[in-house]
């Protein structure tokens, strides 16, 4: 039997990339897992039939986080998907992965790109945990995905490393708040992973070199890499630790 046999787990923005692979490995160890994602149904469906062709259990829920009434169709989803599975409205681990980036210096930043930067990844991921307390016991799992950017200087995209600055505030003060709940809260800060996201940042050789250089092990990351950690935390082996950032960036520019 798998750690997390008997679990149930959220994974926001799960049909790509690393929400992916942390979903594949969350089901990997046991959990049934909601694979939510906003558009590209295909791509979810891909997720949890790679799931499923694995022996694992998943369902998924499609919702846009970044409008209003997204995180209510979100958990009315969920919730109609749990009880398919005969598990009940309970949620042990909310993995918060789904984020926007965009890349804009100071002098280039729009309202419309701050407002939307900031709805999907800080305002949505405060709302997705508020709902995911109201359904989770005693001794769950929050996991919010950071990003490197929130401590190596990157002004290249400047709200989108604001808002993972906010991530991590908000991991801080959530800690505290449902510790005596027995419920950790922690943010894991990737750094460059090899995903459609920054696929156009390494469309040379070259430019994939220069990205991987961030790394002492001058490697781009993986999916996989991101979704090991993930694991530990969404685990018993975790239960000393809440509150923290923990770095997944290969030690980006140590």
């Amino acid at each position: 039997m798998g750690v997390l046999t008997g679990k149930t787990a959220l994974v926001t923005g799960a049909s790509r990339g690393i929400g992916r692979g942390i979903a594949q490995r969350l089901a990997q160890d046991g959990a049934l897992v909601a694979v939510h994602f906003r558009e590209d149904e295909s791509a979810a469906a891909t997720t949890v039939g790679a799931i499923r062709d694995g022996g694992g259990r998943a369902f998924a829920v499609r919702a846009d986080l970044g409008v209003s009434g997204g995180v209510e169709s979100l958990y009315a989803q969920f919730d109609a998907g749990a009880a398919r599975h005969g598990t009940g409205p309970g949620l042990d681990v909310l993995v918060n992965n789904a984020g926007v980036s965009g890349s804009a210096r100071i002098h280039e930043v729009t309202p419309q790109l701050f407002d939307r930067i900031f709805a999907v990844n800080a305002k949505s991921l405060v709302f997705t945990a508020q709902q995911a307390l109201e359904r989770m016991p005693d001794g769950g799992r929050i996991v919010n995905i950071s990003s490197a950017a929130a401590r190596i200087a990157y002004p290249e995209s400047l709200v989108y490393s604001m808002s993972k600055g906010a991530v991590d505030t908000f991991t801080l003060a959530l800690a505290k708040e449902v510790g005596a709940r027995h419920i950790t809260v922690n943010s894991v800060r990737p750094g460059f992973i090899e995903t459609d996201m920054n696929a156009q940042k390494r469309r040379t050789s070259r430019a994939a070199a220069e990205l991987a250089a961030w790394s002492v092990f001058e490697r781009l990351g993986q999916p996989a890499d991101v979704a090991d950690i993930v694991a530990f935390l969404a685990s018993d082996a975790s239960r000393w630790i809440t509150g923290q950032c923990i770095d997944a960036s290969g030690g980006s520019r140590l």
